[in-house]
């Protein structure tokens, strides 16, 4: 590390130097790095210098010597320190960069470094002239996403003509579409800066400066923490916790923290602390931005300028019908169909229609499906699918949440500028000549407008994208060089909009696939760098899926026009398919409510939250596709194992059009139905056929171990048509052993678990079979995340033991309790389902029963969310503070983390493992569920042998291998899949639909309608008496599938099942008859991890993970608590100090209260615990019944959280300032009270975001909350006496909540989806305010209630009672 000192000559003025001292680092950073040596300049700048490196906080002053001096004095700091999840951080790497320091994660990078990348055909500067291209690339190469958003801002700072907050406000705008109370002239400037640019989307909370203006702003959702201490001494000191800075209570002026979306900002040189509103309205009124954005254009505005008529009815009479076939019209669909051979051409099955169309049309909503993806990869399909097939959706999981599209909609937006974007280096009126759509389908009639339309001088050019079919599979690469360079040519003749069209598809034209001639044009468009000056839309009749629109936004499409959607519905509609109530308006909106929903919900997956942002982000991996497509069309997309290539894609279009047009007049016209969802006899094959589940029923029923081979050998043949598993062998060992020498069956039982299904999406009687079946062998059943009856984990018959020893802590936190922690072998963080990553379950009100309702703490009949993990986990840290709650909940449990495959989930498991977790689950994508849309089921998550693979390696490169041990779970069924996925470095197995099969499962896809025939997926109690499976049956086929493992062992010659883990060289690659799979690559699967970093132990769980939980806090509490633990005392007070490293204050304590005393607890009041300080995360987590703890002073997030019966009092110090108003300064931080189930809590202050959210029980007092308070609340009362934040009361189904409303603002602030507002007037709601307000003020002081019990019940006026409508 050097240091440079740069002088200015005497001519230059401040701006100048400034100005010429950034171009020379810009240059010399793009021109003075080379590979092998690395160059970086940490800070060249004329009013700030940064320290910074791979260090830890206290090695920094000892690095840096200048730190030491004395006479080193500073008016600001910025200092930033993180865990660190990239598994090889760099000194480049290490914040503060440039201009920002920042925790989070930016979603939509790869689309906002494209776009950047594309500006600059459309630059321009005064101020740099030519200097201007010295400055290119933006954004510099090989940088973090925190990197690159600071090259950005520090460019739109220093080029752009924007202060520093106004160029923060830019890339990263609050939630302002769906913002009622938003000022009118704030929202106009954040519409002018949407058509400027895209936010740089993702929970983030970003501090910087540039040495005259310090501040922070928090991302649009909230999703990190900041809190903030403003002192009569003049100090600001803001920080992710508070008890960071010293000072004494009376010295305090205000407690606060950041909200959703806003800013703090200070100006140095004025040295005024600037609030959010004041700030931001400035800016907004620093330009006639109202003015500006009257200039865009709207598709009202295109309709009004168009000339001539626009086709009514949509016709279907272009040369491609050829009349009905038949009349047979058992099935509608078949006998409507034989018409239309474009549906053929673009892979069109009776499923698409039957399972995908016709419910968005008539329902509004994508279909459900249940049970799981079990159809082959579409890299082995033989029935020519669809190039979206290959994708699969990326999601969010740990490094940051997947979020809430629907109970926090208000932070989401599909509304999109589209069409030429200008100068962005010169605001003006420019930036708003741009369409605005509120969403990204249009109609026919849309398109046929936007054709024609010479508005305002806009021109569009149609490309056809089709070719003569005598060119066949050669003319696919010269005709996507064609489209490219067409567009191209337009794009540089002026035309502002481009549409790519396949309507001239037919018996003489071969259709590009749309997905292709997009991906090569927008990349092509980029590279020419005449992205910016037009705007793509697609005239398609291949996409009709929400997964189809979501890969082609991805992939830069601007609007889409699915038209071959809406003339089928029309033909459907003539045929008496669809009601004819129905208009062509009415389906096209059913259509677009159904896509808006499945969009929304793809993109809150990867925590994105408008399509903006979303669009061209390219957030998917490819399974399957070589990289000669990725190159052309797919630039920067992932795809680990090759695969097909242009020509087989060609093939296979050719093929689909064969089948299509050719002159057999015998089954072209018939629609195929190739069972790509559920089996079909010829389709498809699938892993559980009806030849395999009959096989595996018989052999387990009857111990039959011929039969068991049968069952081998049936599965063995889909697994190879179906997975990648499939498409590798084991070798042949060359010293076999007598299997008599092998580990027994009893052993290795012991390693398989059954998988999280829950009680509530399976009946009892499933779901204790399993848990009796898996004691029985020594293994383990797991609870899934509905929780389990106190009945079945207390005193036991060890024959008919019903624990699960797995307990599940999803999001959900149903019946997460100290005494259910405390009753568990292993407790598992649900991040993620296999079968729907990134969504939270569902259980439908029918399914909630008295009993399922009275285990997971809500209200039957009503019907269950699970949000997604976003509350409490939205990044690593936050994951590492659960691990270490769980951890502290339950000391002797093993704590596991459940993943799903997805590229980078080595680096994801990494940082979970330096997060101390003991187990990592990787499950695949084809896991089974009890209900989840088509789209997430089929189109997200990745294989685990791509996961397995992944994370052995990378855990083994950073030697954290040892320390956890490696679960894979995903349709694993025979002895095969234990062995290869042992050899890819898993130690665990998790089983799921096979033992369900075993207990009788038949694979109907009917557990989201609760008609399961069988009583397994049903609460149903008719249905449930047909249940017939008995542990028996499970242990038996355990013990098979053992010995299968052991005859593979014995012919390796190994001994030990250890020895198997990670043995990639026992695996080789099978020879394939099928062309496609002869394409796939495996050789990143079968890397061999220990050549990577040879001598490493990789045995799972050998390290202990150290949690240091002998020297916490609860350890002396426990001690001089003892007396009344063993019953020799009634009562303990203990008094203490306490400070923020002191985190799940009082956990332990519970565990000890739970395991003793159960889900009782102690009598009230037994242990009195009296604080003083700043409390650290989780304070009181799990608290039992008995404890009360009382905190003077203040604390951060996760408060009460799971509280389970204790009392929780928090008030400030007794001697702050007489002016400082408690109610106006933040008390406690996020998510209070999170899946509280019983207790009380009283805090004297407000409450950060998200408080109480999942309550089901608790009693809590506050002062005023944040946005999403009482979330999805199923139970319990929450007083507020004091505002709410927005989106109040989402989800709640249970519970009451009453509010303090003396400005009349709460209903607008109030989500009213399900709760309705009624006056407090109710006597018994008035006598029990009432006492709860005297209760609250003689715990804490309060004299906001002393005000309100003055003149009580008169102020009850004020208050406004929000309770579940079940009326709905």
């Amino acid at each position: 590390m050097r240091q440079v000192f740069v002088a200015a000559p005497d001519e230059y003025d401040d701006a100048t130097f400034r100005k010429k001292v950034w171009i020379t680092r810009k240059q010399a950073t793009h021109n003075l790095v080379r590979p092998g040596a690395r160059f970086y300049i940490c800070s060249l700048s004329t009013t700030t210098v940064v320290y910074k490196g791979q260090f830890t906080s206290d090695q920094l002053w000892t690095y840096f010597t200048d730190l030491q001096n004395p006479n080193f004095a500073t008016y600001m700091a910025l200092v930033h320190t993180r865990f660190s999840t990239n598994t090889f951080p760099s000194w480049e790497r290490a914040h503060p960069l440039r201009l920002m320091a920042h925790n989070g994660e930016i979603n939509t990078l790869r689309g906002n470094v494209n776009l950047m990348k594309a500006r600059e055909g459309v630059m321009k500067s005064k101020e740099f002239g030519s200097d201007l291209s010295k400055l290119y690339p933006v954004v510099e190469p090989n940088l973090s996403d925190s990197g690159a958003v600071d090259c950005c801002l520090e460019f739109l700072v220093m080029a752009g003509g924007r202060s520093l907050p106004e160029a923060i406000m830019t890339m990263v705008p609050e939630a302002w579409q769906n913002d009622t109370l938003m000022n009118d002239e704030k929202k106009d400037f954040y519409r002018w800066s949407a058509c400027a640019m895209e936010p740089w989307d993702g929970p983030a909370l970003m501090t910087f400066t540039d040495g005259r203006y310090i501040g922070a702003i928090l991302d649009r959702n909230g999703l990190r923490p900041s809190r903030y201490y403003v002192t009569k001494d003049r100090v600001l000191v803001m920080a992710s916790e508070v008890g960071v800075y010293d000072t004494e209570p009376e010295n305090i002026l205000q407690k606060g923290r950041l909200k959703p979306g806003r800013m703090l900002l200070v100006d140095t040189q004025e040295k005024i602390l600037t609030k959010d509103e004041e700030i931001k309205l400035q800016i907004a009124r620093s330009r006639p931005h109202s003015l500006w954005i009257k200039e865009q254009i709207t598709m009202q505005e295109l309709y009004a300028a168009h000339e001539g008529s626009l086709s009514s009815e949509t016709s279907v009479t272009n040369g491609h019908v050829d009349g009905v076939n038949g009349d047979d019209d058992s099935a509608a669909i078949m006998h409507t169909f034989g018409g239309d051979r474009r549906l053929l051409m673009n892979g069109y099955t009776v499923e698409t229609l039957n399972m995908l169309l016709l419910p968005m049309v008539t329902t509004k909503k994508e279909a459900l499906g249940s049970m799981g993806n079990d159809a082959p990869l579409a890299c082995l399909s033989q029935f020519q699918p669809l190039l979206y097939d290959y994708f699969k959706q990326l999601f969010a999981q740990v490094t940051n949440p997947p979020i809430d599209p629907f109970r926090e909609k208000i932070v989401m937006s599909l509304a999109c500028p589209i069409g030429p974007e200008a100068n962005i280096l010169e605001p003006s009126a420019k930036q708003c000549h741009r369409i605005f759509l509120e969403n990204p389908i249009l109609s026919i009639q849309d398109l046929e407008v936007i054709k024609a339309t010479k508005h305002r001088g806009w021109r569009t050019h149609v490309v056809d994208i089709t070719y003569p079919v005598t060119e066949g599979v050669d003319g696919l690469v010269p005709a996507l060089d064609r489209i490219a360079a067409e567009c191209c040519q337009a794009a540089k003749d002026g035309y502002q909009i481009l549409v790519l069209s396949d309507r001239k598809a037919g018996p003489d034209r071969l259709p590009v696939s749309t997905l292709m001639a997009l991906g090569s044009t927008h990349h092509n468009l980029i590279e020419e760098r005449q992205r910016m000056k037009v705007g793509l839309l697609l005239e398609t009749g291949e996409a009709r899926e929400v997964h189809h629109m979501c890969v082609l936004l991805g992939y830069g499409a601007d609007a889409v026009c699915p038209y071959l959607v809406f003339e089928t519905m029309s033909t459907l509609r003539a045929e008496g398919v669809i009601s004819a109530s129905l208009s062509d308006k009415d389906i096209f909106q059913n259509y677009i409510a159904a896509m808006e929903r499945g969009l929304s919900k793809v993109m809150a997956k990867m925590g994105i939250s408008t399509l903006q942002s979303y669009k061209g982000a390219q957030i998917f991996e490819a399974v399957g596709i070589s990289q000669e497509i990725i190159d052309k069309c797919l630039k920067g997309t992932a795809s680990r194992i090759g695969g097909v290539t242009f020509e087989t894609l060609g093939k296979e279009l050719v093929e689909r059009h064969a089948l299509s047009y050719s002159n057999r007049e015998s089954d072209t016209l018939v629609l195929r139905n190739p069972g790509f969802y559920h089996w079909r006899s010829g389709g498809e094959k699938h892993i559980n056929d009806p030849v395999s589940i009959a096989n595996l029923q018989d052999s387990a029923r009857t111990k039959n171990q011929s039969q068991y081979n049968n069952f081998k050998n049936s599965t063995m043949e889909s697994i190879q048509a179906c997975t990648l598993r499939g498409q590798l062998d084991i070798v042949k060992g060359d010293n076999p052993i007598d299997i008599s020498e092998v580990e027994s069956t009893a052993e290795i039982v012991k390693r398989f678990a059954t998988g999280a299904m829950s009680f509530g999406s399976i009946s009892t009687e499933a779901h204790t079979t399993l848990a009796i079946a898996m004691n029985r062998v020594g293994a383990k059943s797991n609870t899934g995340e509905g929780g389990e009856n106190a009945d079945r984990y207390m005193n036991q018959d060890p024959e008919f033991n019903k624990r699960s020893a797995i307990k599940q802590v999803a999001s959900g936190r149903f019946g997460v309790t100290a005494s259910y922690l405390a009753n568990s072998d292993d407790l598992q963080i649900k991040m993620a389902q296999g079968a729907k990553p990134g969504e939270g379950g569902e259980l439908p009100g029918f399914k909630v029963t008295e009993d399922i309702a009275k285990t997971r703490h809500s209200v039957p009949g009503v019907g269950l969310i699970s949000p997604p993990p976003h509350h409490d986990i939205y990044s690593i840290e936050d994951l590492a503070e659960l691990i270490y709650d769980l951890k502290c909940a339950n000391p002797k449990a093993r704590i596991s983390v459940k993943l799903v495959s997805e590229v980078g989930v080595g680096v994801v498991a990494s940082g979970v493992a330096k997060g101390k977790a003991e187990h990592i689950t990787i499950s695949g994508h084809d896991g089974g569920t009890g209900a989840s849309s088509w789209t997430g089921i089929k189109s997200a998550g990745l294989p685990w042998e791509l996961g397995i693979s992944e994370t052995h390696q990378t855990l083994v490169l950073n030697n954290l291998r040892s320390r956890v041990v490696l679960q894979a779970d995903g349709q694993i069924r025979c002895g095969f899949d234990v062995v290869v996925a042992a050899m890819l470095g898993a130690d665990e197995f998790g089983f799921s639909t096979a033992p369900l099969i075993v207990m009788g499962c038949t694979m109907m896809r009917k557990c989201h309608l609760n008609t399961c025939p069988v009583g397994i997926a049903t609460q149903d109690p008719v249905l449930r008496k047909k249940f017939d499976g008995k542990p028996e049956h499970v242990v038996n086929y355990l013990f098979m599938l053992a010995e299968e493992v052991r005859e593979y062992m014995a012919s390796l010659g190994i001994r030990k099942f250890q020895d198997l883990v990670g043995r990639t060289d026992l695996l080789c690659v099978r020879d394939s008859c099928m062309e496609k799979a002869k394409l796939l690559n495996m050789s990143l699967i079968l890397k061999d991890a220990l050549q990577m970093r040879p001598g490493v132990n990789i045995v799972g769980g050998s390290v202990k993970q150290e949690f240091g939980l002998e020297s916490h806090m609860d350890q002396q509490m426990l001690k001089e608590a003892e007396s009344v633990l063993n019953g020799t005392a009634d009562t303990v007070t203990i008094n203490n100090k306490i400070h923020n490293e002191v985190r799940a204050f009082g956990s332990t304590l519970s565990c000890n209260i739970a395991l003793k005393y159960g889900e009782e607890g102690l009598p009230a009041n037994s242990i009195l615990i009296n604080l003083t300080g700043s409390a650290g995360q989780s304070f009181c987590a799990f608290l039992a019944k008995g404890v009360t703890v009382t905190l003077e002073g203040d604390s951060n997030d996760y408060v009460a959280k799971g509280l389970s019966g204790g009392e929780v009092v928090i008030y400030p110090q007794k001697n702050i300032p007489e002016d400082y108003m408690t109610e106006e300064n933040v008390i406690v931080g996020n998510v209070c009270l999170y899946g509280a189930t019983s207790g009380n809590a009283f805090f004297r202050g407000v409450a950060a975001e998200r408080f109480c959210v999942r309550n089901s029980g608790a009693i809590a007092v506050v002062e005023g909350v944040g946005d999403h308070g009482c979330e999805y609340m199923t139970g319990g009362r929450v007083l507020i006496l004091g505002p709410t934040g927005r989106n109040f009361a989402a989800g709640m189904s249970g519970g009451i909540a009453y509010v303090l409303d003396t400005k009349s603002d709460f209903p607008k602030k109030c989500n009213p989806q399900m709760v309705e507002l009624l006056p407090l007037e109710l006597s018994e709601d008035l006598a029990y305010v009432e006492d709860l307000l005297h209760q609250f003020h003689d715990k804490t002081g309060s004299l906001v209630a002393a005000d309100l019990l003055k003149d009580w019940p008169t102020q009850a006026s004020k208050f406004v009672k929000a309770s579940v409508n079940l009326m709905g």
